[in-house]
């Protein structure tokens, strides 16, 4: 089985590929775990109930027409409130067995537009919750 080490990772928010200033891209499903036991059992049984997915971004900031500041929070046209249409794959190359994509609508519920020490470089970190299912594709 091969391994892969991501590179080339691609990632396109609302339209725009934010890619080469990504350094981090996480995607987390968990179901809620649902109770189903009855008088008698003798021990609890469950079920899987809904949904709960995120995605993880850790971007490079620049502020730049194309980059992350203008993209996720233009003034007047921000994102911030607003469900976008992310999509994910492992790398630039076109979607296939094994190179899939992830195509979601994510809430983008916060943005930090600058976080830094001094002498240090200008990063985001943001969770943002995904409204609805990951619909993976493979051609």
């Amino acid at each position: 089985m091969a391994r892969i080490v991501l590179t080339d990772a691609s990632v396109v928010i609302n339209g725009v590929n934010l890619s080469e200033f990504i350094t981090s891209v996480s995607l987390s499903t968990s179901d809620d775990v649902v109770d189903t036991t009855g008088f008698g059992v003798g021990a609890r049984t469950r079920v899987a109930g809904l949904s709960d997915n995120s995605v993880t971004l850790e971007f490079n900031q620049d502020f730049a027409a194309g980059g992350p500041e203008v993209s996720i929070n233009a003034v007047g046209s921000s994102l911030v409130g607003t469900t976008p249409t992310i999509v994910v794959k492992p790398s630039s190359g076109a979607v296939s067995v094994n190179n899939p994509s992830f195509s979601f609508s994510a809430v983008v519920a916060e943005w930090q537009p600058l976080s830094s020490a001094v002498g240090e470089l200008a990063t985001i970190s943001t969770t943002w919750p995904i409204s609805g299912v990951i619909t993976k594709a493979v051609a």
